[in-house]
């Protein structure tokens, strides 16, 4: 009997020659005895075994003993087999084949959990204890507070020096991993901010500052996780995937406060703040164990990816493929209003977050007298909606982009939805009278801060492919330095006038401010090439 032979269409020319693979299938998968099935997944020339074609054809040959040629007397000897190939580029969309025979065909190199799954999963979790480690001093200080006999200026000082060293490192974050690669400075990074945080009580019980060198050294370290993080992801992640993949990792870093802010309590009452900080450290060193093994920079220098994946990765890079040699002038990108566009947006987004990261249980406490687990808890709801808000922002972002809308209109969607939200939400805390309704609007005002994230945060990567992590760098020491200024300046302000209500109303008119500035100057074009 003749053999059945299904054709293919390619949406793309081939870039490589095309590879085989065969599958032998019993009789129930071939249908009936002696009917060979051939799917033929190819449109390019293709010589094999001596047979040569040109005209968008196939020649084929069956592994194991018997031959199966595509000319016009196939012959078929001693086993039914069924041979099927796969084009090594992306973009190719096969007829099926009757009788379930093409399912029964599997790709060897596609397995089913791709490797950039592994890889974001790895970069959330990191994210997570990242900011799980900040969160245990913002709850922590309310204690060390009241044993130390700190004023709230100081404790505005104290929060404030974690970011004495982020903000030197972020702006060389990107830099080092654009040199050295992502998986070695995260690796470092996560080393580095682990021994801090097992160092912080102990500085804290012998000197103040003692205290502000450790907690300096631990911004220092985990400064480069964001910049590290933006010249990472885009490497494994295509465009049409890149606001998920950030979202996805984003929201292991809210979900840190999350278990940072409702866990800390509970340990620290079971075996002290020593053992506190001791635990959240050594949960670094844990995923540093697996990181070192697991992960490469560059999905090309990965061992386990399956090429179908690492052509559709390569496939989706936005740009040019080829690392810049120079960064563009301090001159030349601050003339530029697309990248200041992109700066301001990052100022502003840095300002009110680390305000409320780092007052929210002191505000909790002092303006509605709630304990300090009570606090947690009130503290800790924003941060897990906004875990679940970041990734529903990427996955929307992404959404649109595939379905046609511009680059540049759904980053200023995103972006005024993530300053938009907040700033009213901030406006309405003064008419809140219970702790909950003040949870509420907190939690509004985070979960739609996170859409920021499908904003200026993969907005960098759209104008500048090359230079995104020395750029992101860049533009987060600045917003650091805004948020030192923020951090600080909420404590004066606090011991000054007695209430919190006057800066936050001066953040939402920041936030508003900026969300003007971005629709007007912000692109998704490149920019810089």
């Amino acid at each position: 009997m003749a053999p059945v032979v299904r054709s293919c269409v390619s949406a793309k020319p081939a870039a490589s020659p095309v590879r085989y693979r065969s599958a032998r299938l019993g009789a129930a998968g071939l249908g009936a005895p002696g009917r060979l099935l051939l799917r033929v997944v190819c449109s390019s020339p293709v010589a094999l075994g001596g047979d040569a074609r040109g005209d968008g054809g196939c020649a084929a040959s069956s592994s194991g003993r018997g031959a199966v040629n595509g000319g016009d007397g196939p012959r078929i000897r001693r086993r039914d087999v069924a041979a099927a190939c796969s084009a090594s580029f992306d973009g190719v969309r096969p007829v099926p084949v009757p009788g379930g025979a093409a399912a029964a065909v599997r790709p060897a190199d596609a397995p089913a959990f791709p490797e950039r799954a592994k890889v974001v999963a790895l970069v959330g979790a990191i994210m997570l204890l990242c900011n799980a480690d900040r969160v245990v001093m913002s709850v922590a200080v309310v204690p060390m507070a009241a044993q130390y006999g700190w004023s709230s200026s100081f404790v505005g000082i104290v929060q404030s020096s974690f970011l004495w060293g982020y903000v030197f490192s972020s702006m060389v974050g990107g830099a080092l991993a654009d040199k050295y690669g992502g998986k070695r400075v995260m690796a470092g990074a996560a080393a580095l901010w682990s021994l801090a945080t097992i160092l912080t009580p102990f500085a804290a019980s012998r000197s103040t500052i003692m205290l502000l060198a450790v907690r300096s050294l631990f911004g220092l370290a985990e400064g480069v996780a964001f910049p590290t993080m933006s010249t990472f992801l885009p490497k494994w992640f295509p465009t049409q995937e890149r606001a998920t993949a950030v979202g996805i990792s984003m929201g292991g870093f809210h979900l840190g406060n999350v278990i940072s802010f409702l866990a800390t309590p509970i340990i620290m009452s079971r075996i002290g703040l020593t053992g506190t900080f001791a635990f959240f450290a050594s949960l670094g060193y844990l995923w540093l164990s697996v990181w070192m093994f697991n992960v490469e920079s560059d999905p090309i220098d990965s061992r386990t990816i399956s090429k179908s994946e690492l052509q559709f990765i390569l496939a989706g890079r936005s740009g040019s493929k080829v690392k810049g040699s120079k960064n563009p002038s301090l001159r030349e990108l601050f003339s530029r209003f697309e990248f200041l566009a992109v700066t301001i947006a990052n100022v502003v987004n840095n300002w009110g977050y680390f305000v409320l990261l780092s007052w929210m249980p002191v505000y909790f406490k002092t303006v509605y007298n709630v304990n300090l687990k009570q606090a947690a808890w009130f503290s800790a709801i924003p941060w897990a909606v906004m875990a679940m808000s970041g990734y529903v922002a990427g996955a929307s972002a992404d959404f649109l982009i595939k379905s046609g809308f511009s680059i540049g209109l759904v980053r200023k969607i995103m972006q005024s939805i993530g300053f938009m939200g907040p700033g009213v939400s901030l406006l309405c805390l003064r008419f809140a009278q219970t702790p909950s309704v003040a949870a509420v609007l907190m939690t509004i005002a985070l979960s739609l801060s996170s859409f920021s994230q499908a904003g200026y945060f993969c907005n960098i990567q759209d104008i500048a492919p090359k230079y995104a992590g020395s750029l992101h760098g860049l533009t987060n020491g600045i917003g650091t330095v805004a948020a030192i200024v923020s951090t600080i300046g909420t404590g004066y302000f606090v011991q000054w006038l007695g209430s919190f209500q006057a800066f936050l109303t001066l953040t939402a008119a920041l936030y508003f401010s900026a969300t003007v500035f971005y629709n007007v100057y912000a692109t998704g074009d490149l920019i810089f090439d």
